[in-house]
């Protein structure tokens, strides 16, 4: 039971609150654009769904591939069920191998939805036609009450999401 509500808590700290005390660093004023600004580009233009648009897909077919771009960790964590993970940072590396098919559905989704269209940008321009971002992310998968597995252990967990 104890490894039970360990779990639960690790997920709830992952998913919902973030790492305390990781705050960016200071930007050099040379730098042309934010981490902000450039995520606020690439949702303008990708395609953006909401979590629900996910949860009706995955339920309606299995001709789509839920791909989760937070790192390793973070995916053993606590992941949307059947979801693959492939890290941003190796996604140009990696995608081909785990996506072979440019036409395939893809609902890509982070923690919070930033990442997700940074990389579905970068699906788009690598040729990948119909790769959408999940706006919201794995926070609000959570707090609306979906499933989700873990990597960690084989104990069914429970997620009470966290109020902000």
């Amino acid at each position: 039971m104890r490894k039970g509500i360990i779990t639960t808590v690790l997920v709830l700290a992952m998913m919902t609150a973030g790492f305390a005390g990781a705050e960016p660093a200071q930007q050099p004023k040379w730098m042309a654009s934010t981490a902000k600004e450039l995520v606020e580009k690439a949702r303008a233009a990708t395609k953006q769904v909401t979590i629900n648009d996910l949860k009706d897909a995955i339920a309606a077919s299995n001709d789509m591939v839920v791909l989760d771009v937070r790192e390793p960790n973070e995916y053993e964590v606590a992941h949307i069920p059947e979801a693959i993970n492939v890290p941003r940072g190796l996604l140009e590396f990696s995608i081909w191998t785990v996506v072979p098919d440019v036409n395939k559905k893809i609902f890509v989704y982070c923690k919070t939805g930033a990442r997700a269209a940074l990389a579905t940008k970068l699906l788009n321009e690598l040729g990948y036609k119909n790769a959408v971002a999940v706006n919201t992310g794995g926070v609000a998968w959570v707090q609306a009450g979906y499933p989700v597995q873990t990597s960690i252990t084989d104990e069914e967990i429970v997620i009470i999401p966290a109020h902000r």
